[in-house]
């Protein structure tokens, strides 16, 4: 008798019974088989990749307005000189782990939105993060902005896919969720694989629960047919810096043709409380390097044209450093487009230092404009039902 571990079930059975939504599918390198060569996503779709730094990235340490003295006065011993600044222009500059993204600045394929929030500002990791990642900041809802636009626009299991095995918030649907791309996950025998492939087999006599059950089953065939075609990482590569390696397995399936138009990857470590430049300099090198390699690579393949990058994270930090050498939580912060498409510049009015709202900076600019122009000129779809109506376009896609 086959052996089966609880991680194995959770893999084979989607995770259905814990969230009841259909098609949830987890993957494993060795479960893929290609589908990308049987529909492959049609030339000029855009691809989305949202870029989620967990934490609270200090924008101002990231972005950094070297030239206005309230920066260097509220944080004395924190704030860069502007010697050490790489200059976008005379009043700001990026943080000197940066280069990459400083190039792509050079080469107009960089977008900044200046002070993004969101009203009404919530300083906890939690509802922040919960708010950006389901677009809904007036009250909390449990489908996220990704997961709506599934439930929106068909049934393909593949067409969002979460690099990772935990799904965030953004890509839960109501009916539909991402796929979990998760390299880490021992593969399934072949002799488990032959049996979760009789469960997808649906029958006249089947209730709806079951009904249900099936249809999840059949959208992890679908999604195991899909990444064939992928290589396993390399390992010392996802050990340096995992934000590349998992940027590096989007690479693959945008460049296999793999029919999804939303990845989801992650960096976390950005609640820089206590010893800020050391340990948020580090982080913004490995996203630096991580993000610039990958739209290098890009840049040589066809797909690539069609590839647009989102960075965000749940909150800025405080205007005024702390006792620790850090900063605590704030609100509004820079938000990251890249890509061919992007229309490279300053979006967003540049929050002032000095008008503040209770220590906190005021936000010009609120995300879900942003998701907005991504939604519509991306991945095609009508945005009202996903951010709701009324949101305006940025312009930083043509």
């Amino acid at each position: 008798m086959t052996r089966v571990s609880r991680r194995q079930f959770l893999v084979g059975s989607s995770v259905l019974g814990a969230l009841g939504v259909a098609g949830i599918s987890a993957v494993t390198w060795d479960e893929l088989q290609q589908r990308a060569s049987v529909s492959p996503l049609a030339a000029g779709s855009g691809i989305l990749v949202v870029l989620t730094l967990y934490g609270g990235n200090d924008g101002l340490n990231t972005v950094i307005p070297y030239a206005d003295n309230a920066y260097h006065d509220a944080r004395p011993d924190l704030s860069y000189r502007p010697e050490e600044v790489l200059h976008l222009d005379s009043q700001l500059g990026l943080n000197p782990a940066m280069k990459g993204l400083a190039d792509l600045w050079r080469g107009n394929s960089l977008a900044i939105v200046r002070g993004v929030g969101y009203p009404q500002p919530d300083h906890s990791h939690f509802r922040s993060m919960d708010i950006w990642q389901t677009a809904s900041p007036g009250s909390a809802v449990p489908t996220g902005w990704i997961g709506r636009w599934l439930d929106a626009t068909g049934d393909d299991p593949v067409r969002a896919v979460n690099i990772g095995s935990v799904l965030p918030q953004l890509a839960l649907g109501t009916k539909h969720t991402a796929a979990a791309l998760d390299p880490s996950s021992a593969p399934l025998s072949p002799e488990l694989s032959a049996a979760l492939s009789g469960l997808a087999a649906t029958d006249p006599a089947d209730t709806a629960a079951q009904d249900c059950v099936c249809i999840g089953y059949q959208s992890e065939q679908t999604v195991t047919k899909t990444f064939s075609s992928i290589t396993p990482q390399d390992k010392s590569k996802k050990a340096a810096n995992p934000l590349a390696a998992q940027l590096d397995l989007v690479s693959q399936c945008v460049k296999a043709g793999v029919p999804t138009r939303v990845y989801s990857v992650s960096l976390g470590g950005f609640d820089t409380h206590a010893d800020e430049r050391h340990t948020q300099e580090q982080l913004l090198g490995r996203f630096d390097e991580a993000v610039s390699a990958f739209l290098r690579d890009m840049a040589t393949h066809p797909r690539g044209k069609d590839v647009v990058l989102l960075a965000y994270s749940e909150f800025g930090r405080r205007v005024h450093a702390n006792a620790s050498q850090g900063t605590d939580h704030g609100t509004a912060g820079p938000v990251f487009l890249a890509g061919a498409p992007i229309k490279g510049g300053w979006y967003g009015d540049e929050p002032s230092l000095t008008d503040l709202d209770n220590g906190d900076l005021k936000t010009t600019v609120d995300f879900r404009d942003i998701y907005n122009e991504l939604l519509q000129k991306v991945v095609s779809t009508d945005p009202a039902p996903v951010v709701g109506g009324g949101r305006r376009d940025l312009g930083f896609l043509a």
